[in-house]
């Protein structure tokens, strides 16, 4: 997790004012009593309501939760913000908890246009604690966006009619 909390710290220093001010302010809206603390009541309230519901998930909340108190303060959010603007917020599809550090998914699914892309933990996959079709390919994360890279490299480029 602590990965996902330095990209999120990154990705919200290299924002703009405007985008910052809004951070703050979507905080300020979910912090309904404005005690600058949101408690998990409040996380899901907040998040059916931007019908952001593949969040509302007590994993994603207690990853979030890095000093574990029950509540998120404004540098706890902005990982939440970063995981809702990168789609990163992946639950696994077997035992149902959040995809912290590294996963697999399967590769059919991931390059196709299934509606899931099948995503499992290193324990379920590592633990063959999953079902699947028959003759699914899993790939960790990294290894699916080499694979995406090679696969648009060797495509022919595409030519531009003037």
């Amino acid at each position: 997790m602590e990965g996902i909390r330095k990209a999120a710290r990154a990705y919200f220093d290299n924002q703009s004012d405007r985008k910052k001010k809004n951070a703050r302010k979507a905080f300020k809206a979910m912090d309904k009593n404005g005690d600058g603390q949101i408690s998990l009541p409040e996380y899901e309230d907040y998040l059916k309501k931007k019908k952001a519901t593949d969040f509302v998930h007590t994993s994603i909340f207690r990853a979030l939760d890095k000093n574990a108190n029950e509540s998120l303060d404004f540098g706890e959010a902005i990982v939440l913000f970063y995981l809702m603007q990168s789609g990163r917020a992946l639950i696994c599809k077997s035992c149902n908890i959040f995809l912290a550090g590294a996963y697999f998914s399967c590769s059919q699914c991931f390059f196709n246009d299934s509606v899931s892309t099948y995503e499992i933990c290193c324990a379920c996959y590592g633990g063959d604690n999953f079902t699947h079709h028959d003759g699914a390919i899993f790939c960790d994360h990294y290894t699916l966006l080499r694979q995406s890279r090679s696969a648009i490299q060797a495509a022919p480029p595409t030519r531009v009619i003037h």
